[in-house]
């Protein structure tokens, strides 16, 4: 079927399953939000995730994106690697991510770079962190629960709608 999808002018993501895709069909799937980057707190007793505007010392807060990717596994030695049985069991991971969402069968939103081609549309859709977050750097981890917030978790308004909103403006 994913062969036939392809020779069909399908995109890869809706093709293939998340374990037929090369490295970089896999890579592109990220959009680059920062949303997994964020800093998050779990209660041990009910498994409970609670989300930080908190941003890994490694993300820059304007690309979103992680400032030494190569090497972010020696420096943040707690940073998951994903994989598709990661996505796939992850309760935390964004409701907006790219991953997330060709694991659930859904397709991906017009503000994705790969859908857009333009790497821009994730910010202009208030989807990435960008503007919203702070450093753990030389924050102490007890420091985490002051910064506690939703959004994280959620989907702006009209965050995963196919197409681009009417006006010309993604929604907030």
């Amino acid at each position: 079927m994913s062969a036939e999808a392809l020779a069909a002018g399908r995109p890869f993501w809706q093709a293939k399953t998340l374990e037929e895709m090369t490295d970089a069909e896999w890579e592109s799937l990220c959009d680059g939000c920062g949303r997994c980057c964020l800093n998050k707190l779990e209660d041990w007793d009910t498994g409970a995730i609670a989300w930080t505007n908190v941003a890994c010392r490694l993300l820059d807060h304007d690309s979103c994106r992680c400032s030494d990717y190569p090497g972010r596994s020696k420096i943040v030695p707690d940073c998951i690697r994903l994989t598709p049985e990661e996505v796939r069991t992850l309760s935390w991971m964004p409701p907006t991510c790219g991953y997330r969402l060709v694991a659930e069968g859904q397709d991906l939103p017009w503000w994705h770079p790969l859908v857009s081609q333009d790497p821009a549309t994730v910010h202009e859709a208030g989807i990435s962190v960008r503007g919203r977050v702070v450093s753990e750097d030389g924050m102490e981890p007890e420091e985490l629960e002051f910064h506690l917030v939703r959004w994280p978790g959620r989907v702006p308004k009209g965050g995963l709608s196919p197409t681009r909103p009417a006006k010309g403006r993604a929604p907030r």
